[in-house]
Formats: C-alpha cells, structure tokens, sequence
C-alpha cells in the first residue's frame, strides 16, 4: 500500500485497483503546497470521517472530475447528493460495506458533525466515525483513521474486531486528543498496531504544531511513530 498524506487529516491510499481518499481537506488547507487535481488523479473512492468543512473539502468536487465513489454517513452522503453527488455507498455507525478491493467499517468517534450555510444556520450531518479499510489481498495492512475524537475505551473492541496495523491518530488537542491520550490510545487499547501515524496538526494555530508530544508518550511502544513528509508518498 502506497499512503500519501496531504495535511491535516487527508490522506491517499493505494493499493490494487483502488485510490482511496480520506477526508481530502486540500483546497483551504494551509500545509497543503501541491495541486489539487494531481492529488486526486485516478481517485475511485472518497471516505469521510465526518461533515465538518475541514474534513469534507474537495470531495464534491474531486467526484465531480473523476467519479470516485462516497462512503460516509448517510446524512452525509443525503446532504452532498443534493449537491450533485452521483455515486454514493451511504452507511452509519457499525456497518461494513464492501467495495471492490476492500471494506470500510464506520466506527465510533467522540467528535461533532455539522455544516454552517451561508446565513449562519448550522445543520446537523449525523454522527462522527471512525474508518477501518480492511484490503481484500492479502498482506496488505488493515488502516484505521480514527477521525476527529477523544481517546476511549471501546478502541479496544475496534482493535479485537479488526486488527488493525495501521493507525492515524489525532493528536493536535483543543478539538481532538493531545499527544498524551493518542500516545495512550495506542498502546493501552490497539496491540496490533504496527505503525502510529499522527494527524490533526500543524493546520491552524489554535492545535499544536507538531506531533513531537505523541512522540515522546510513544518512546518505547510496540508501534513505531511515522511522521510523514507532506505530500511524500511512502510504502507500507
């Protein structure tokens, strides 16, 4: 699996026939430098965690240009169709859905999920989540994006259900957990994770600018920290 990360919470995955984007939070997003439509190129699907503007992003229009398939919430994939979404796999908390190389399952998260319109009026876009891709071929690592949350207990039930080996921690506070509780998510509650990659900072000055204090609550665990170049492709 090739995994690009593009700031904030946005991710490319790919591997097989498949380009998944996560969260694709690019147009707006500070620490992103690089051009939207090459970092979209071939997408097939869009995941996201949650409705909130810095999570959603580009994902209408990246459909729009490649007709890459959403998968989210259904209060999500409602509110984007009336936007002119055309190819959409509408789920909610608990549920896997198949897709061609893989599966996604919407987990828990302690977050909010909402959009405000241009006159100011917020509307509610159902419940945060959590993703697990689990690929269909074997040897590929099985990715869990916990979303925007808190740390909690029931990431133990996620790790048993699921094995992930692959982590994408929030860890920039004020909005999500700090270092200190990512740091503790991991080791207390996903023994099978072999590699601890953070997210959710850096992107605004209100969360922490850098990753260096879930880095040091990391020292010494099973799961070793990358912290990826933006923009870099790495392998896994």
């Amino acid at each position: 699996m090739k995994i690009t990360w593009f700031g904030h919470s946005a991710y490319r995955l790919e591997f097989g026939n498949s380009v998944v984007l996560i969260d694709p939070f690019l147009t707006g997003n500070p620490v992103f430098k690089g051009d939207v439509e090459a970092a979209s190129a071939g997408a097939t699907h869009i995941l996201l965690t949650h409705g909130h503007s810095d999570h959603v992003g580009d994902t209408l229009a990246i459909h729009q240009r490649t007709g890459a398939k959403v998968v989210a919430n259904f209060e999500i994939c409602m509110w984007l169709a009336r936007q002119g979404l055309k190819a959409m796999d509408p789920m909610n908390t608990g549920g896997t859905t198949q897709q061609d190389d893989f599966s996604v399952t919407l987990t828990i998260a302690f977050h909010s999920s909402a959009v405000m319109d241009e006159n100011g009026i917020t509307q509610d876009l159902g419940l945060p989540g959590g993703l697990v891709i689990t690929p269909k071929a074997k040897g590929e690592p099985v990715v869990y994006h916990m979303g925007d949350t808190e740390v909690f207990g029931d990431m133990a039930l996620i790790g048993e259900l699921h094995s992930p080996t692959v982590a994408m921690v929030p860890v920039g506070d004020r909005f999500t957990m700090d270092g200190k509780r990512g740091a503790l998510a991991v080791k207390r509650f996903l023994p099978t994770v072999t590699t601890a990659i953070p997210c959710h900072f850096g992107t605004f000055p209100m969360i922490a600018p850098d990753a260096s204090a879930f880095e040091r609550e990391m020292a010494g665990a099973k799961a070793k920290v990358l912290v990826p170049e933006i923009g870099v492709a790495f392998t896994l």
